[in-house]
């Protein structure tokens, strides 16, 4: 049994084998934590698997945790089906509907021209099954990629996403929170990687709404960034890095992938993240971030093009890393004003917080 969190080492479920819930997120149904992500068991950077399905599992302490399985399975016979383990299948998000009394999940998929649209499921137990309710959507005719799902108290959704490779946006969801409305609002407009925010996790502390953003460098990690509002579409202001103790300035080689808010403490807000290439943390953040901004680059000068060859020999690709073996780095927040901070821990516990 876990007593505590110890963040970027390997992390085994209650039957000793490596938890799989990778692009994440928590939900607190009836007395029970459900962690449910991308299970990357069999995707080894080399077979084509990127993903077989969501997996789950189920706590009581945040510690230790029970298996429940896969609640979207791969669909092995379907190679044009989103959720074929070939298929880029990212970042499952779940929100309970309570008008429809629906769980609606949302996932990114990123097809092989670079477009990315969004597969839409409910059901009507957190653990399955699930039915498919929409293919190939394309929130607002645009290209949306990494992303988050929250509701008011009053019940109405909203849907944050990177618009590809151009900024962020916030959307009304329809009452079903199936598709969106059409109401949006946009953010942290950039040209081009690796300055684009994407991987946007939200949260609300104190009446405030936080969004937690990555650079665009891939499953390489960068800087994480954290901005602050008074209502759901903002504007929001730009605080800096929530990691501000990290100088290799790759958020402890680490992404975040939501921020989970504990219940049962006062002020305790945990940043949940991945480190997707722990076996590539020797890379420097200056040369990768280099080579994903020359490679946007409208127009790259030859000595560019050159710098460029020479950086991709040092680089993996997305598809050439061994996401099984990724890791979880989990760190509570701590608040100076407005701005929320991560510092570094080797082990905590949720006993040091009221």
């Amino acid at each position: 049994m876990y007593h505590a969190f110890y963040p970027g080492q390997d992390w085994l479920d209650t039957a000793g084998k490596p938890i799989q819930a990778h692009g994440g997120s928590i939900l607190h149904v009836n007395g029970f934590f459900y962690w449910y992500g991308e299970n990357k068991e069999k995707t080894d950077g080399k077979n084509g698997i990127w993903h077989w399905g969501v997996r789950c599992y189920r706590s009581r302490d945040l510690y230790n945790w029970d298996d429940c399985g896969l609640i979207i399975p791969p669909n092995e016979k379907d190679e044009k089906s989103p959720l074929h383990p070939s298929s880029m299948m990212d970042r499952p998000h779940i929100l309970y509907n309570r008008r429809t009394k629906k769980f609606v999940c949302w996932l990114k998929i990123m097809q092989k021209n670079g477009e990315q649209t969004e597969t839409v499921l409910t059901s009507d137990n957190i653990l399955g099954p699930y039915t498919t309710v929409r293919q190939g959507l394309r929130p607002l005719g645009m290209s949306a990629g990494d992303f988050d799902l929250a509701a008011a108290e009053d019940g109405k959704g909203y849907y944050f996403f990177e618009r590809v490779h151009s900024e962020t946006i916030i959307a009304d969801l329809t009452e079903d929170y199936t598709s969106v409305t059409g109401y949006y609002s946009t953010h942290f407009p950039h040209t081009q990687p690796p300055f684009v925010r994407e991987a946007t996790a939200h949260f609300i502390r104190r009446g405030k709404h936080y969004l937690v953003t990555s650079g665009t460098t891939g499953y390489l990690p960068n800087p994480s960034e954290i901005a602050v509002a008074d209502t759901w579409h903002g504007p929001y202001r730009v605080l800096g890095n929530p990691h501000p103790g990290d100088e290799s300035r790759t958020s402890y080689h680490s992404q975040i992938t939501s921020v989970f808010k504990v219940p049962f403490k006062r002020d305790l807000y945990i940043a949940l993240a991945d480190r997707w290439a722990p076996g590539f943390m020797d890379l420097r953040y200056e040369d990768y971030s280099e080579w994903f901004r020359i490679r946007f680059s409208p127009d790259p000068s030859p000595e560019e093009k050159a710098r460029m060859a020479e950086l991709k020999k040092l680089l993996p690709s997305d598809s050439g890393i061994n996401t099984s073996l990724a890791r979880y780095v989990w760190l509570p927040f701590r608040f100076e004003g407005d701005l929320g901070i991560l510092d570094w821990r080797d082990t905590w516990t949720l006993d040091e917080f009221e």
